[in-house]
């Protein structure tokens, strides 16, 4: 055979690393090592049980609330609320918005927007402020009907929870006993601490009003469901108010301005000290001020037996109401001037209304 006539390779020459792969080289070798069983380090011992992190818990989501309505937002919508008595001086259901009749300055508006009081799934939303008084002139006896009586109406508008409480007390000063909630049981917790001032002098109660309003305005929702809450303070008073530092006057326009109605429930030791011949009671100076007729709302007197029949019709009435709203023209909006609403209803029926007025932004 013929000698194979193929050139042997000439042997390979190592060639020098660069710098960089160098690097690489022995970086990835340390790895190798450290990684290996032989080179593994000894693991440290497990720590004791007290030191040992607990494994966290994972929070479900929070529900997330359906979006306000964009009355919340649309500041040239003029809303007002509205509650329907017939003679009897019972609330009136079911009218529609073509029932109804709205004036700005006396000039007929067309109701932009209309809810009224209660639909099938539920009843109206509500964010309620109770405002006690617990002066000196309170007795044990009332008090303990009054607890009574308010978890009756706040049972009443919390059965689907989409209502919320808050509890203000005042004598000589005002004080939040309890923010906003619809936990019926802090109600309850709340309404057991109630006792009276000891040797109380004075009754800030138009105080208790303007502090009560604040707080609807800056805690209270004002949409819940996509529906517009009513906002209300119910106070419960003996009917002296004493000692306020905010005048009737200026309550009266801020609980306007914030569409805030207020109701007052006037205790029997009122009535029985200031009975008249025909043995009704006389006017509280809360009802000379115009404190309830001015915000569309009403004062009720109890008697030593009707405390919680009260209050369950007061629960009613409450809920019981329509919201209108209009748009003002575009010449009123921004003239920073205050202007007149007045509603109407059919014949034989009274109005009342959350304010009788609106003034406009001067922006």
């Amino acid at each position: 055979m013929f000698p194979s006539t193929r050139r042997p390779k000439p042997p390979r020459v190592a060639r020098p690393l660069h710098a960089p792969a160098l690097f690489c080289c022995l970086l990835l070798g340390a790895f190798a090592l450290t990684a290996s069983p032989c080179f593994a380090q000894e693991s440290a011992p497990p720590l004791p049980p007290e030191q040992q992190q607990r494994p966290r818990r994972v929070l479900p989501p929070e529900p997330q609330e359906e979006p306000d309505e964009v009355l919340k937002i649309d500041t040239d919508l003029v809303t007002v609320d509205v509650t329907v008595t017939d003679a009897a001086g019972e609330p009136v259901k079911n009218l529609r918005a073509e029932d109804f009749k709205l004036y700005d300055d006396e000039a007929e508006r067309a109701i932009a927007f209309y809810n009224v009081e209660k639909r099938a799934n539920g009843q109206r939303p509500a964010a309620i402020v109770f405002a006690l008084d617990v002066s000196g002139s309170m007795t044990a006896e009332e008090i303990e009907r009054l607890q009574r009586a308010m978890n009756v109406f706040a049972k009443r508008l919390s059965a689907d929870r989409s209502s919320v409480f808050a509890v203000m007390t005042f004598g000589m000063n005002v004080k939040t006993l309890q923010g906003f909630t619809a936990d019926q049981q802090k109600l309850e917790r709340t309404f057991a601490r109630l006792s009276a001032e000891p040797n109380g002098l004075s009754t800030h109660t138009y105080d208790a009003v303007d502090d009560a309003v604040r707080l609807l305005v800056r805690q209270a929702p004002r949409t819940r469901g996509r529906r517009l809450m009513k906002r209300a303070v119910i106070v419960v008073t003996d009917g002296f108010p004493v000692g306020d530092t905010v005048a009737p006057k200026t309550v009266i326009e801020r609980a306007n301005a914030a569409d805030v109605s207020v109701y007052t429930v006037v205790l029997p030791s009122f009535s029985r000290m200031l009975a008249s011949a025909e043995r009704q009671p006389l006017p509280t100076p809360l009802d000379v001020s115009g404190l309830t007729e001015k915000t569309g709302g009403t004062s009720v007197y109890a008697t030593d037996r009707d405390f919680e029949p009260l209050f369950r019709a007061l629960a009613e009435e409450v809920t019981s109401s329509y919201v209108l709203a209009f748009y003002p023209p575009e010449e009123k909006r921004r003239d920073g001037r205050f202007h007149t609403i007045r509603v109407e209803a059919p014949r034989g029926l009274t109005v009342r209304q959350s304010r009788t007025g609106y003034k406009s932004s001067d922006k």
